[in-house]
């Protein structure tokens, strides 16, 4: 089944005595319960290589696009009512810019890869600390505290998996540590943020602006207020959606279907 989210509940799984693995395509794993399929004897997995570099581009993407208002500016361009382009219409740097990486998984140190060639000072925080060389590879700090992290960043980058822990992780206390020049972009889970504490942090300039692949739920009602607000991005989760990627993702769902099966060492076992 190759769909965009397949419910498998308890009625699904009694139905399929000799299921072995449910197969995620894609690394988020938020929408199946874990501890009940596992109660099955079924193994679940994930694709989380197959998704590293295609998000990693999205999350630059995203973040260049916030800091040089490439959105606004394009509108601008194609607007019937523009006669002559603005001289005091500017956005901030990329290049050597601070970044704060929140979850440094596979995806999130691609984007320490990426931010690495713009020279920038990279923070990061995730639970558990990446090796030294690891670290020194790409220049990134560690923070053990996130507290530090949002206070000190230019850029905040959210990379980690939705799980209770994780939800509303970013809430209106976060929001306010974090500079008032400062910009969010979440690469991550829309529930990894509280969108009622972000609007309000856009609406009163607490933060620049905000630039989301994701939201909570997707897409977002009509008449959701984040929708209406001038300083945010939002793209419709397409951080996987290229041709390389699907088929990425499908061999990788596939090798660890066979893994399974014939008994082997399983490459991306949840």
């Amino acid at each position: 089944v190759f769909e965009r989210k397949p419910t498998i509940d308890r009625e699904l799984l009694e139905s399929l005595p000799h299921l072995k693995v449910v197969a995620n395509s894609g690394v988020g794993v938020d929408h199946l319960d874990l501890n009940m399929i596992s109660g099955f004897g079924v193994k679940v997995t994930n694709t989380p290589h197959a998704v590293a570099d295609s998000t990693a581009d999205m999350g630059m993407a995203l973040m260049l696009a916030s800091a040089r208002r490439l959105v606004e500016g394009c509108q601008i361009a194609v607007s019937p009512d523009t006669r002559q382009f603005a001289t005091d219409w500017l956005g901030v740097e990329v290049t050597r810019a601070t970044l704060g990486i929140i979850g440094m998984g596979s995806i999130g140190y691609k984007v320490a890869q990426r931010a690495a060639a713009f020279h920038m000072r990279i923070l990061y925080h995730n639970r558990n600390r990446r090796r030294k060389e690891e670290e020194e590879a790409v220049g990134a700090q560690y923070c053990g505290k996130m507290e530090d992290l949002l206070q000190q960043s230019d850029f905040v980058m959210l990379s980690v998996n939705l799980t209770p822990e994780t939800r509303k992780l970013i809430g209106k206390r976060e929001l306010g540590l974090m500079k008032p020049t400062a910009t969010l972009v979440n690469i991550s889970r829309g529930a990894v943020v509280d969108q009622d504490a972000l609007v309000e942090a856009l609406q009163n300039k607490a933060i620049r602006a905000a630039a989301l692949d994701v939201t909570d739920p997707e897409p977002l009602p009509r008449d959701h207020p984040l929708l209406n607000v001038s300083n945010v991005i939002i793209t419709p989760h397409i951080g996987t959606a290229t041709a390389q990627a699907i088929c990425l993702m499908a061999e990788e769902a596939i090798a660890n279907i066979l893994a399974v099966l014939h008994g082997q060492p399983i490459p991306s076992e949840v």
